[in-house]
């Protein structure tokens, strides 16, 4: 048995956009509501503040010398469970 549900919804969706009008003041409303959610949003001063120190932090990142990790695990008898180096990247 095939479910043509889908095939039925997509039948009763065509021809119903607000587009579609006879109205031309209604496809204008419609055309600006369109451009309104693709128009890039307002930038406020806290998204400059955001930016400025994302871009500062990232700036003393690549300013900072270059360190290397050693990280030991030792087991409850006392080894070592784990040895874990991080070499300094050129």
């Amino acid at each position: 048995m095939s479910d043509t549900s889908n095939l039925s919804e997509l039948a009763r969706f065509i021809g119903q956009s607000d587009l579609n009008s006879a109205d031309p003041a209604v496809r204008q409303r419609t055309m600006s509501a369109i451009a309104a959610r693709i128009m890039p949003k307002r930038r406020t001063v806290s998204d400059l503040l955001g930016a400025v120190l994302a871009l500062s932090a990232r700036t003393r990142r690549m300013v900072l010398p270059k360190v290397a990790i050693d990280i030991e695990v030792f087991a409850p008898g006392g080894g070592r469970a784990v040895v874990v180096r991080l070499p300094q990247q050129a």
